[in-house]
């Protein structure tokens, strides 16, 4: 078994012996997504990177992990294969000559 294959196995596993699918629909997982991503953003605030608590940055990127590998089980998408997806498709709109050091986006290069 992959190891995205696990976690999701073993976050499906915890879901459910609690009935929390019911609330666990697309809509509702991508709030949750937002939500965490807001607190992760909130350890951050008026701080330099490195301030900010690394345990809780590492609590509330497992939290988002969570609910992300839980909406793509939603939809039956293969993990490993959308992300790979997702780089080639990047790695056709920035081209390392043109984007090389840059944060420019892709339409402004």
């Amino acid at each position: 078994m992959s190891d995205f294959k696990e976690v999701i196995e073993t976050l499906r596993k915890f879901r459910d012996d609690r009935d929390w699918n019911q609330f666990h629909n697309p809509k509702d997982l991508a709030l949750a997504i937002n939500v965490e991503a807001s607190e992760l953003l909130e350890l951050f605030l008026w701080k330099n990177w490195d301030e900010a608590n690394k345990d809780k940055v590492k609590e509330e990127l497992a939290d988002i992990f969570a609910y992300a590998f839980l909406l793509a089980e939603k939809y039956e998408f293969d993990v490993k294969e959308i992300v790979f997806e997702k780089i080639q498709i990047n790695t056709e709109k920035y081209p390392v000559e043109k984007a090389k050091g840059t944060a420019k986006k892709y339409n402004e290069l």
